[in-house]
């Protein structure tokens, strides 16, 4: 073998560690005020989503009002080498006296999910929707009132940390095999949603930074 090769190798298994232990895989970068990638897609009347000023960077700010509309992103994510999924979030108000497990009550002052395809079977697409409850306790997990392909966590709940920015991490890997009962390779879509269309209620909220990282 060439020399030379022999002196790179140590120095590609060094690079190749540190690649595997400072994976990241960058989603929303609204910090930087880009939205490329995202498209809104709207359910019920628009929720109005617009990059605004916080301190020393820029974040995603979400109104609604009697509306569900969200933002979407398409992107493949290998969940075998970036499973952890972070984002940063603010809500100015919470819904009170809603059931969140019913379809009267399936509303959310700010939710991040992610999206698993099925292809061309599209009845098999399954999501994981991260949601700051109103009512739900923290950690709790249940179905979506309008399909069990859609399930839920409570990462936060209620009104006690309102107005404060918030960073939060998930193993998306993990979570998935708790929920579906199976393992999955790969996500598919990263979306956000702030949505009032079922109590006709109004709110904001404000999103940062999106990515998944190996750790």
């Amino acid at each position: 073998m060439n020399r030379r090769l022999l002196l790179l190798i140590p120095v590609m298994a060094i690079a190749m560690s540190l690649y595997a232990m400072t994976a990241r895989v960058a989603v929303g970068n609204f910090s930087s005020g880009d939205l490329n990638g995202w498209e809104a897609k709207s359910f019920k009347g628009e929720t109005y989503y617009t990059l605004t000023d916080n301190k020393d960077s820029r974040v995603l700010k979400a109104e609604s009002n009697n509306s569900a509309s969200g933002m979407v992103r398409e992107i493949k994510i290998d969940l075998k080498q970036t499973p952890v999924l972070h984002w940063s979030w603010k809500t100015d108000d919470i819904f009170e006296g809603i059931d969140e497990r019913t379809k009267k009550g399936d509303d959310y002052p700010a939710r991040v999910y992610v999206v698993f395809s099925g292809g061309l079977f599209f009845w098999k697409t399954r999501a994981i929707n991260y949601v700051w409850s109103s009512n739900q306790p923290v950690g709790s997990k249940w179905a979506n009132a309008y399909t069990d392909n859609a399930q839920m966590i409570a990462v936060e709940s209620g009104k006690k940390r309102s107005g404060q920015w918030l960073h939060e991490q998930r193993n998306v890997l993990d979570d998935y095999h708790q929920l579906f009962g199976e393992d999955a390779e790969f996500a598919d879509a990263v979306a956000i949603m702030t949505d009032t269309d079922n109590s006709g209620l109004r709110t904001t909220a404000w999103y940062g930074d999106i990515w998944f990282s190996s750790e």
